[in-house]
């Protein structure tokens, strides 16, 4: 019965791309000069151009009465106003309220949020302007020059690829660097280029206890204690933590310690106190226009009529590759080499939220959800795996993000840099056929039979649906934009497919074992009794490796 339920509910679509199928999007363009002005939508000076997507009219009503049969816009309604939208954890979602104007109101379990949304805000400034002005010193008495996050997951993702996009809005005495890995070469690089005396650590951690941010901590601890004594502790740590007692035994003092509420997912908590390190490098102002952003694309969202509304057309379109068409990946291009990190935020944002198998009520998913997201830089991708994009035997839609302008970059690369992505995108969607190869080589004076040897393998099909994304430049505003159009994507995406955006309990048996584990590779004489075989024999031949078998 479940897969006869499934089935019906992508009826009316999948019946709208059959019908659709003998045309490609060469021919749609043919038939329909106006195509670009009906099928882009502009959002101030962001234009999301999807004419390049495979959709008509009859497709996108078929994907907006799957979006009102699912009820898109009660759920989105609902986590706007503080619902429990994240039934497993019975929470609200609530990364919204983070980035609200001061006079906004927002009510979860009949409080009001936001007060203590803009104290925390305002801790988080008057802190980040100490570290800039010089104010707040180290031990010994020098400004501070070196800011490390160590956290991981959204603790660490977020603030890296956001201090990477908005480094030309950097303090120009302040670096940021960001250690994740527990992989001891991360802390340890990262160590080897600082001088204790003129470095800050924010440790991002809501329980204080994570294990890779924590045996990183009581590194970078060890480290600065080893250099300055432990009476410097307290001058070079910070915590982005709701744990005070943890955080107090570790040595920072209270009035360094910046929490958020459990309403805040790790994946959307760039706009909280997680944030701390990005708002010491662009400082406050620019902070408050990444969040003004952020904001502008909710309200977009949240009023906008379905049929112009950006994140739901992103999110209705990928369930159309994904259910439809079964396309497995979503490749993001950014034109926009600051941007570099934009993909791997997007695998977790988009990869954690939408990788379910159950339904909100757990019953068992009998389609597919989340793509596999992945991505590069242009024009670094185009000479590594554009290849398999182009002539591959599999289709991958492509989201491309380009600046119409550069941020602190040379005009006549920037134009280079657009002319690709426009290139792309427009090889991507026409293709070349054979006698069009003919054609050229016949041209280039390429002789009969070397023409026969070779058109196939220069033959193009196109029909590769993309999207582009266009806009002035990357500042913290336009950033702000993003990533909440790729949020709300993500919340469309899952209210189609009635899943729980906002858990991750897959992460959380590979934490478990780790735990179990870790005290049996440590330990040469430890009981192998109750492993599989392969884990024990794993561990025996590890031992072997090192001499304590």
């Amino acid at each position: 019965m479940a897969q006869d339920k499934q089935d019906t509910k992508f009826a009316g679509l999948r019946a709208a791309v059959e019908r659709s199928k003998g045309r490609t999007l060469k021919d749609l363009f043919a038939a329909d000069p106006e195509r670009f002005d009906r099928y882009h939508v502009a959002l101030g000076d962001v234009v999301f151009d999807y004419s390049k997507h495979r959709v008509d009219e009859d497709v996108l009503h078929a994907l907006f009465d799957l979006a009102r049969a699912q009820k898109l816009e009660e759920k989105r309604d609902r986590m706007f106003t503080g619902g429990v939208v994240n039934p497993t954890e019975s929470r609200a979602a609530l990364h919204t309220a983070l980035r609200a104007p001061q006079g906004a109101s927002v009510t979860v379990d009949g409080q009001d949020v936001m007060p203590e949304v803009l104290s925390v805000r305002a801790k988080v400034a008057a802190f980040a302007r100490g570290v800039r002005d010089g104010s707040i010193k180290g031990a010994t008495g020098r400004e501070l020059t070196d800011v490390v996050n160590i956290g991981i997951g959204g603790s660490d993702l977020g603030p890296a690829m956001a201090a990477r996009a908005l480094a030309p809005f950097g303090h120009p005495r302040i670096r940021t660097h960001f250690v994740s890995n527990v992989d001891g070469a991360d802390i340890g690089d990262t160590l080897k280029g600082l001088d204790p005396a003129t470095t800050l650590f924010i440790v991002a951690s809501k329980t204080f206890t994570t294990q890779e941010t924590m045996t990183n901590a009581r590194s970078a601890r060890d480290w600065l204690a080893g250099k300055l004594g432990d009476d410097a502790v307290p001058h070079h740590f910070a915590a982005v933590s709701t744990a005070l007692d943890l955080v107090g035994k570790f040595g920072i003092s209270e009035d360094r310690v910046f929490g958020f509420k459990d309403w805040v997912g790790g994946r959307y908590s760039v706009w909280s106190s997680i944030g701390l390190s990005v708002v010491i490098q662009i400082g406050p102002e620019h902070f408050a226009d990444f969040l003004a952003g952020g904001h502008e694309v909710d309200t977009h969202f949240r009023q906008t009529p379905l049929e112009s509304n950006i994140p739901v057309l992103m999110g209705l379109i990928g369930v159309l590759y994904r259910n439809a068409w079964s396309f497995a990946t979503q490749a993001v291009i950014p034109y926009d080499q600051r941007l570099g990190r934009f993909p791997a935020y997007l695998q977790q944002l988009d990869m954690e939220s939408n990788g379910k198998h159950v339904h909100v009520d757990g019953t068992r998913v009998q389609e597919a959800t989340g793509p596999v997201v992945w991505g590069e830089p242009g024009t670094n991708g185009q000479h590594a795996f554009f290849q398999l994009l182009h002539q591959g035997t599999e289709v991958v839609p492509i989201d491309f993000l380009v600046a119409a302008e550069p941020t602190d970059a040379d005009l006549h690369h920037h134009e280079l840099l657009v002319a690709n992505c426009f290139a792309q995108s427009q090889a991507l969607m026409v293709g070349r056929s054979e006698a069009e190869v003919e054609a050229v080589m016949t041209k280039a004076g390429a002789k009969p039979e070397a023409i026969a040897a070779v058109k196939a393998h220069k033959q193009f099909d196109g029909n590769r649906p993309t999207s582009t994304f266009l806009y002035r430049k990357l500042d913290p505003k336009m950033l702000g934009r993003l990533i909440a159009f790729y949020e709300h994507r993500v919340f469309t995406m899952a209210a189609i497919w009635d899943t729980n955006p906002f858990d991750q309990w897959g992460v959380e048996l590979g934490k478990e074992l780790a735990n179990k584990l870790a005290p049996i590779v440590s330990d040469a004489a430890a009981s192998l009794d109750g492993l599989d075989g392969s884990t024990a024999g794993l561990v025996e031949h590890r031992r072997a490796l090192i001499g304590t078998a």
